[in-house]
């Protein structure tokens, strides 16, 4: 019994939009949220939908083969909902965003009628700074052989019809947000400020594109690509061989979600479908604007409409001299809520300081401007062995990596690049400096990527340590990743304070589960606590539900997918999963088992998907100190407290607002409170 992974997905976006109807948010907050929202479906129907088409073509026989179990009417089920959250974001944006703009002197014409005073002022910059950018291709000819639309792109499709005759055409006119801004700014009238779409501007002056022909029809369309997945960490290699060909048909970069405006008549959509090459069932109706995740750049006339500044704690006792705090005791950041400083301090230090002999990190995703690879080139170019394993395969973020791949390779640097059909996704680093005839090592284990600019809004945890034995684990880790362990002696690597995907993982999460089942056989309280982005395994699925009906009461907080259901007879009646959608993104990891002074405590990079147990590198850390164990408990309760932004999801998929007892607890800004009165 498992909730659909893309119908689960799909209500977790749900939440995020309904944050655009809070009351109590900022208007430009709002924006975001529904900007969000957009740019997430967007990746679903470039991700996920590719696979949902492919696997419906596969048959009810093969799938079972597989133990994939096949639903009824996927497709169908997926646009309905998808078609019911439009609906809800329209009805958000129109009916109670666009108003608190207007009463905030913002008038946002959005299919509204201009006004005559801006006319002249929309055409001057129509021709004086879109027009050259304007490329008609007109279907049907040679040229249009030739045409491809671009994905996430935005286009008009016109009908136009030569004065001098009776022969039509349909046009497709390319809407260049590539080159220009998508919001304009207009003069303002009685204190009113005005902000028009790029669209309109177009659709006002689009007889001026056909100065011998008269527009019959103009409508929005827009295309969402198949990002080329690779399918090698979700499925077994005699599904995946099947799956593959199914998406190999539909061509690389075929057409998954063609957005078509509202009332668009079925002849038009038939022929669009023909010139394309789009299956109807790829076919989507949309409102009269695409592409609404460029909300996102609304441009901002007023600073108190937009969440204040947020200021970021310091951590306590950072003197600049990151390397002798680490070796005094171990550093436990929360991100965003400590400044990353104390992470960049580690690494610039690393690259100056003379007595550093080695370096190794894994690379997952970093910044397009990164101070630690740049940390990185430098201590390569100060004679220092820099080891770095980075994954290229880091989906939508391969050119950047490729890039920093290349500066690492110049400076000196010893790149690995991880097996086609594995991805280190684990965030970790060792630095080796020597103290005299010896060397002590310091480690970083972190939830989150190395990344100085999501973590100003990921919420995440980084462990710095000087620690022997967890330092041993690691360098260990990095021997097998570069080859100098081989898979066939990785049964040699010893484990016992990091929990490694394909290593032992899974059995240490058996283990510790087993151990909670054995407490309530016991009359013992068992508790399980883990909060996670996604858990999809069916394993662990399955022994969670297990303990469950065996009298272990489980809380799981999980961001995204949720294929576990909770509150079935009999199953899973202890299991309450909720999710938190705020300011800051969840992305940490904890996993705590236990509720006495024997509780365990991990935290790390891994999910519970099958891709992540079974198919990446994951690293997660066991937190020794009591101090450190005390705050990450105590940090889970907070957000197990949240009566704001927390739902809980039901065993029917819903997210169900919990009845609000007591006064307002806002988890992200108590756990900011908690930790300030720590840094005091």
């Amino acid at each position: 019994m498992l909730f659909n992974r893309d119908l689960s997905w799909l209500a977790f976006n749900h939440l995020v939009l309904q944050q655009a109807a809070k009351k109590d948010l900022p208007v430009y907050e709002k924006l975001k949220f529904l900007s969000i929202f957009s740019s997430n479906l967007d990746e679903f129907f470039r991700v996920r939908y590719p696979i949902i088409i492919a696997l419906a073509g596969l048959g009810k026989k093969t799938l079972k083969k597989a133990s994939i179990k096949a639903e009824e009417d996927m497709q169908e089920k997926i646009q309905d909902t998808v078609n019911e959250h439009l609906a809800d974001f329209g009805d958000i944006l129109l009916n109670t965003v666009i108003p608190e703009l207007k009463k905030n002197k913002i008038f946002f014409y959005y299919n509204s009628r201009i006004k005559p005073e801006h006319l002249p002022e929309i055409k001057d910059i129509f021709t004086s700074k879109v027009l050259s950018f304007i490329q008609p291709v007109v279907l049907g000819t040679t040229d249009s052989h030739n045409f491809s639309p671009e994905n996430n792109m935005l286009y008009f499709i016109a009908t136009v019809k030569e004065k001098t005759s009776s022969i039509s055409r349909r046009v497709i006119i390319n809407i260049p947000v590539k080159k220009l801004d998508r919001f304009f700014v207009l003069t303002p009238i009685n204190g009113m400020n005005y902000v028009i779409f790029l669209d309109d501007i177009i659709r006002c002056n689009i007889e001026l594109i056909f100065p011998s022909s008269d527009v019959e029809s103009v409508y929005s369309i827009k295309f969402n690509r198949d990002a080329g997945l690779k399918l090698n960490n979700e499925y077994s290699s005699d599904i995946l061989e099947k799956l593959e060909k199914k998406l190999k048909k539909r061509d690389k970069g075929q057409t998954s979600r063609f957005l078509y405006e509202r009332n668009m008549p079925t002849n038009l959509r038939l022929f669009l479908a023909t010139v394309f090459n789009i299956s109807l069932e790829d076919m989507f109706e949309g409102g009269y604007y695409h592409n609404l995740s460029d909300l996102k750049d609304f441009p901002k006339f007023d600073a108190s409409l937009e969440m204040p500044e947020f200021k970021h704690l310091n951590y306590p006792g950072n003197s600049g001299d990151i390397f002798s705090l680490i070796i005094k005791r171990d550093i436990l950041l929360h991100l965003p809520y400590h400044s990353y400083s104390p992470l960049l301090s580690f690494f610039n230090q690393a690259a100056i300081d003379e007595s550093v002999t080695e370096i190794y990190i894994t690379l997952y995703r970093v910044a397009s401007e990164s101070h630690i690879v740049n940390a990185l080139i430098s201590a390569a170019k100060n004679g220092k062995k820099v080891f770095c394993y980075i994954e290229l395969k880091a989906r939508f973020d391969e050119a950047n990596n490729i890039k920093w791949s290349r500066e690492m390779k110049k400076a000196g640097i010893h790149l690995t690049y991880s097996q086609p059909n594995i991805k280190i996704h684990s965030k970790i680093a060792l630095v080796r400096k020597r103290v005299g005839d010896s060397y002590i090592d310091l480690t970083v284990l972190s939830t989150g990527n190395f990344n100085e600019i999501t973590a100003t809004f990921y919420t995440d945890h980084v462990l710095l340590s000087a620690e022997k034995e967890l330092a041993k684990e690691i360098k260990l880790l990095f021997d097998f990743l570069s080859g100098k362990i081989s898979s066939s002696q990785k049964s040699f690597m010893k484990l016992n304070e990091l929990i490694v995907s394909r290593f032992n993982m899974l059995s240490e999460f058996k283990k510790l589960i087993n151990l909670e089942i054995k407490k309530v056989a016991k009359n013992k309280k068992g508790l399980i606590r883990i909060k996670v982005n996604n858990i999809e395994d069916p394993e662990i699925i399955k022994l969670l539900y297990e303990a469950s009906s065996k009298g272990v009461e489980i809380r799981l907080i999980v961001r995204s997918v949720c294929c576990i259901i909770p509150g079935m007879e009999n199953l899973s009646e202890r299991i309450e999963v909720r999710r938190i959608v705020d300011r800051f993104l969840e992305h940490t990891r904890l996993f705590i088992f236990g509720s006495d002074d024997k509780t365990t405590v991990f935290m790390g990079s891994s999910d519970l998907m099958m891709r992540n147990i079974r198919h990446r590198i994951e690293v997660c850390v066991k937190i020794k100190e009591d101090k450190n164990k005390n705050l990450l408990t105590e940090y889970f309760e907070m957000q197990w407290k949240d009566n704001t932004n927390a739902v809980k999801i039901s065993k029917d998929l819903e997210n169900i607002i919990p009845e609000r007892i007591g006064d307002e607890f806002n988890a992200q800004k108590e756990i900011y409170k908690y930790l300030a009165n720590k840094s005091d």
